[in-house]
């Protein structure tokens, strides 16, 4: 019996020790301090949004390089393709992709990747490093006509007053809008495989030169090319101040 009440005082006033511990942290406030690690943890409602906001920060930082670049990147062509192996067949993706600045400059590329993002960025690499540039007149046309070939594939390209567009379809089209042409007649004839449509258009585009250039070459200046047409000399003048690659 003596035992038994000398040993009942220990407990009560161990209890009494550890209650002012409790008072400290009541378990309204460990309840809410476990529910915030279990959601930060389980990433439901904070850990989601946190998560959400960085991606939403990185997105946006790609999109203002891509503007302070000013490279305008187009999608032509995705292609699945297949390579059989001893153990079946593997799946990957071909991509075609057209670059151009809209200022004179452009070029195409392509990449092949397991996925389909790293295919297109493989792409995109590429034409950045083959950029070609190509005079303009005006800043908004072709300054005249050119065809161009590459296999079956066939193309005609076509300077064209104010107003008339680009008329040009498929991947054609991409090579204009990228490169910066407002007006612009084309017509491919033959082949329809997109990757020769492309290598026949940069054929074609090669091949344009401006007044500026040959008159340089050939020592002359530019007034003397643009006056032999039967112009007559004001118009010759206005026409090579209006000239700008």
């Amino acid at each position: 019996m003596m035992t038994e009440n000398t040993e009942t005082p220990e407990t009560t006033q161990t209890a009494g020790v550890g209650a002012p511990e409790a008072t400290t942290t009541t378990p309204e406030e460990a309840g809410e301090q476990q529910g915030r690690r279990g959601r930060g943890r389980g990433g439901n409602r904070e850990g989601g949004d946190r998560g959400r906001g960085r991606g939403g920060r990185d997105g946006n930082r790609g999109k203002r390089e891509e503007e302070d670049d000013g490279i305008i990147e187009k999608l032509v062509h995705i292609n699945r393709v297949s390579k059989t192996v001893k153990g079946g067949k593997r799946f990957g993706f071909a991509a075609l992709v057209v670059v151009g600045d809209g200022q004179g400059r452009v070029g195409f590329g392509h990449g092949k990747a397991r996925e389909v993002p790293e295919a297109i960025t493989k792409a995109t690499a590429a034409a950045r490093k083959k950029m070609i540039r190509v005079p303009l007149k005006e800043g908004r046309t072709l300054h005249h006509d050119g065809n161009g070939r590459f296999g079956a594939g066939k193309v005609t390209v076509r300077t064209a007053p104010p107003g008339t567009g680009i008329i040009a379809g498929g991947p054609m089209r991409a090579v204009f809008e990228s490169l910066g042409v407002a007006d612009v007649v084309t017509k491919s004839v033959g082949t329809s495989n997109p990757y020769n449509m492309i290598r026949a258009t940069f054929d074609a585009l090669q091949d344009q030169t401006s007044p500026k250039s040959v008159a340089q070459r050939r020592g002359k200046k530019v007034v003397d090319l643009l006056g032999r047409g039967g112009a007559s000399a004001a118009e010759a003048e206005a026409d090579a101040a209006a000239i700008a690659e």
